[in-house]
C-alpha cells in the first residue's frame, strides 16, 4: 500500500496494552455500578485503542473542537469502553470511571451529550451512523476541511433498515472523509446475531452498497491500523471496516459464551482482570502522542438569522402555508449559507426545491428514507456548524419518532416542517392525511410546535424557528388559505392571537391552520344572526399562551371550543384542555377528527369528519345552552 508504514513494535505493543487497559476499565466500572455491558466492550477494544490512540487527530482539551475527527459511538451499550478511552487519553482522572451509573455522574449507561466529549446521544440502536453521515457530509461539502468521521456499529445493530438507509446515503454522496466500522461479534443479546461471523455475506452487502470494504482480524492491531490508513487513503468513497471479534474477549470462560450480554462479571472479575494485567507488557502510562487536527476551524456565530426580505403578500390573497414555507426557507438561505434545507423527495410538494433551484449547495436531497432523513438533520447540526430545516409530508415523520426522541436526549437544534396535514389534503386518502404529528412533537421534551395559519404567520414561524434551540416542528397545511395578518405583524412562541372579538360573545372559539379559516367563517355568519363567538389562533401549540387562552375563555362564558384537522389525542384540544385544567367554571368542546378518514374533496372531508364552519356552528348553539 502506497506510503502505509507499519507501525514500531513498541507502538503495537502499546496499543495492545491500552486494549487491556480499557477492558479493565469497563470491568472495574460495571462491577462498581453492578450493571453494565463489559462484554461488549471487550470485543471492540481493540478497535478503540488504535483509533483513539493512532488515527484519531482531535483535541484532547477541547473534545469539541471543530477542527477535531468525530466518532460515534452507535453501540451505546458499549459506553464504559468510550468513557475509559477519555480517560486513558487524559480528559479525566481514571478513578471517575468508578462512577458509572450513579444518580450524580454523567457517565450514564448510554452516552448522552452532558459529557463535552459525545455528540449525540446513543443506545436506541441503528441511529449512530445517520448522524455520523451528516457530520461527515458537512465536512466534505460545507465546512470543506479534512477532520474525519468514525462510527463503531455492533453487528446486531445492524440489522436496523436505518443502518442500511445511512449506508445508502453517504454512499450516494461518496463521503470518503466516513469509516464505518463493525464490530462482529456474533453474540447478540438474547442469541447470536443471524449472520453470526458470516463475513463473506456482510463483504458482499457492504460492497454492494459501493464501500471501499476490509475484513479483518478485530483483535489484530497491525491489521486494523493498516485498515484505517487504507480508509484515509481512499478516496471517492466511504470505507466499511468488518471487524471480525469476539464478545469477551480475554475473558477466561466467558469469551465466546451466550448469555452474558449486559451483565458485570460478577464473583469471576478478580480474575478476569488478574488475567487482563498479566497480558499488558508496560504497566505504566502509555507513550503514545495523540495526534491534534492539522487544520482549524472556527466557531460559528448561528444567531439572530434573518430573512433578507419581510413576507409581501396582499389581505386576503390565497396562499398556501407550504408555499409560504419554501419561500421563507429559500430567504433565511439566502442570509446566511449555514442554513441548510433536506428533504424526503417530497421537496416540490413542500416546496424546499425553492432553496435547490437558488442555493443548491444548501440543499441534501434524503430521498425516501425519513429516519435517516432526521439522523442527517441531527448530523449536520453538531457542534453548531448548521441550521437545519428537514421536510417531508408530516404523517412521514411518524416513521422518525424513535430518531426525534433520541434528537431530543442528543440536544439537537433541528427543524421539522411537516406538510399535507389533516383530511383537508382531500383526494390522497389517510396514509398520506397527518393525523397524529402534533400528538408526537408535542410529546417530546422541550420542543416547539408552530402551527401557522396562514403564509404571513408561517415565514415568521420559520425565521423564529431558526433562531429556537431545541426540536421545532412546523406544520403546514396543502390547501390554499386567506392571509389574515398583516406582514409587519409580530409573532412571539407562546403568544395567540384574537382574529375576532365583541363585548357579547358567548364562546372561545379556538382553531389552527385550516380550521382557523373554518372558524373566522363560522363568526361571520353567526354574526349576521347577532350571535357573537371570539376566535383565537395560537400560533405555537407547545407552548400554549395559556394566559391568552383562559383570559378569553372567561371573557366568553367559560366556554371553549377546540377545532383541529388531528385525531382528537394530544393535539390542540387536548392542549388547550390542560391549560384550563385547574380553572374553576369553564368548559371545552372539542372537534377534531374522531376515525379513520377517507378519499373526498377538502371541503367534504372537512364537513364529513364535522370540523368545518357548519359543525362550529352547531358546536355553538350547543354550547350556548350550558
Amino acid at each position: 500500500m502506497a506510503d502505509y508504514h507499519k507501525p514500531e513494535a513498541k507502538t503495537i505493543t502499546e496499543l495492545k496494552d491500552i486494549a487491556h487497559k480499557l477492558r479493565i476499565h469497563s470491568v472495574n466500572a460495571t462491577e462498581a455500578s453492578n450493571s453494565g455491558h463489559p462484554t461488549s466492550c471487550a470485543s471492540m477494544a481493540e478497535l478503540m485503542s488504535c483509533l483513539f490512540f493512532n488515527e484519531m487527530r482531535y483535541k484532547v482539551s477541547e473534545p469539541k473542537d471543530p477542527a477535531s475527527d468525530r466518532f460515534i459511538l452507535s453501540k451505546g451499550h458499549a459506553a464504559p469502553i468510550l468513557y475509559a478511552a477519555w480517560a486513558e487519553a487524559g480528559l479525566f482522572p481514571e478513578s471517575d470511571l468508578l462512577n458509572l451509573r450513579k444518580i450524580d455522574s454523567d457517565l450514564e449507561g448510554h452516552p448522552t451529550p452532558r459529557l463535552n466529549f459525545v455528540d449525540v446521544a446513543t443506545g436506541s440502536l441503528g441511529q449512530g451512523l445517520s448522524v455520523a453521515a451528516g457530520m461527515a457530509y458537512v465536512g466534505k461539502n460545507i465546512d470543506k476541511t479534512n477532520y474525519r468521521v468514525y462510527c463503531l456499529i455492533g453487528d446486531g445493530e445492524s440489522a436496523e433498515g436505518s443502518v442500511w438507509e445511512a449506508l445508502h446515503f453517504a454512499s450516494h454522496y461518496h463521503l470518503d472523509n466516513l469509516v464505518v466500522i463493525f464490530d462482529i461479534n456474533r453474540l447478540g443479546q438474547s442469541e447470536p446475531t443471524s449472520l453470526q461471523h458470516d463475513m463473506e455475506v456482510y463483504r458482499k452487502r457492504l460492497e454492494g452498497f459501493g464501500y471501499n470494504t476490509l475484513v479483518i482480524d478485530g483483535h489484530d492491531c497491525e491489521e486494523i491500523c493498516k485498515a484505517y490508513h487504507c480508509a484515509r487513503e481512499t478516496k471517492g468513497r466511504p470505507t466499511a471496516i468488518l471487524a471480525r471479534t469476539f464478545k469477551g474477549k480475554f475473558f477466561p470462560n466467558i469469551e465466546d459464551v451466550e448469555n452474558w450480554h449486559g451483565k458485570p462479571i460478577g464473583k469471576d472479575s478478580t480474575k478476569v482482570i488478574d488475567h487482563l494485567q498479566s497480558l499488558i507488557k508496560n504497566q505504566g502510562k502509555h507513550n503514545l502522542c495523540i495526534q491534534k487536527p492539522s487544520t482549524q476551524l472556527s466557531p460559528l456565530d448561528l444567531t439572530n438569522l434573518r430573512m433578507i426580505e419581510r413576507p409581501n403578500y396582499k389581505l386576503g390573497e390565497l396562499v398556501a402555508t407550504r408555499l409560504a414555507y419554501g419561500n421563507s426557507i429559500q430567504k433565511l438561505a439566502q442570509s446566511n449559507s449555514r442554513v441548510i434545507a433536506l428533504d424526503g423527495d417530497t421537496k416540490n410538494s413542500t416546496f424546499s426545491d425553492k432553496v435547490l433551484k437558488v442555493l443548491p449547495d444548501q440543499y441534501i436531497e434524503c430521498y425516501i428514507a425519513e429516519q435517516n432523513l432526521v439522523g442527517v438533520a441531527i448530523g449536520i447540526t453538531c457542534r453548531d456548524r448548521t441550521v437545519a430545516f428537514a421536510s417531508t409530508f408530516a404523517a412521514f415523520f411518524t416513521r422518525a419518532f424513535d430518531q426525534l426522541r433520541m434528537g431530543a436526549i442528543s440536544q439537537t437544534n433541528i427543524n421539522c416542517v411537516g406538510s399535507h396535514a389533516g383530511v383537508s389534503i382531500g383526494e390522497d386518502g389517510p396514509s398520506q392525511m397527518a393525523l397524529e404529528d402534533l400528538a408526537l412533537f408535542r410529546s417530546i421534551p422541550g420542543s416547539t410546535v408552530f402551527y401557522p395559519s396562514d403564509a404571513v404567520s408561517c415565514e415568521n414561524a420559520v425565521e423564529i424557528a431558526a433562531n429556537t434551540k431545541g426540536i421545532c416542528f412546523i406544520r403546514t397545511s396543502r390547501p390554499n388559505t386567506a392571509v389574515i395578518f398583516e406582514n409587519d405583524h409580530t409573532f412571539h412562541i407562546g403568544k395567540a392571537n384574537v382574529l375576532r372579538k365583541s363585548d357579547k360573545d358567548v364562546a372561545l372559539v379556538i382553531g389552527a391552520g385550516i380550521t382557523l379559516h373554518e372558524a373566522i367563517k363560522a363568526a361571520d355568519l353567526l354574526a349576521v344572526q347577532g350571535v357573537h363567538i371570539r376566535v383565537l389562533d395560537p400560533f405555537t401549540i407547545k407552548p400554549l399562551d395559556a394566559t391568552a387562552v383562559i383570559s378569553n375563555a372567561k371573557a366568553c362564558g367559560g366556554r371553549i371550543i377546540t377545532v383541529e384537522d388531528h385525531y382528537p389525542e394530544g393535539g390542540l384540544g387536548e392542549a388547550v384542555q390542560s391549560a384550563v385544567a385547574l380553572e374553576r367554571n369553564i368548559v371545552v368542546k372539542k372537534l377534531a377528527v374522531n376515525s379513520i378518514p377517507r378519499s373526498g374533496p377538502s371541503d367534504i372531508l372537512l364537513q364529513m369528519f364535522g370540523i368545518d364552519s357548519s359543525a362550529i356552528i352547531k358546536a355553538v348553539e350547543t354550547m350556548n345552552r350550558i
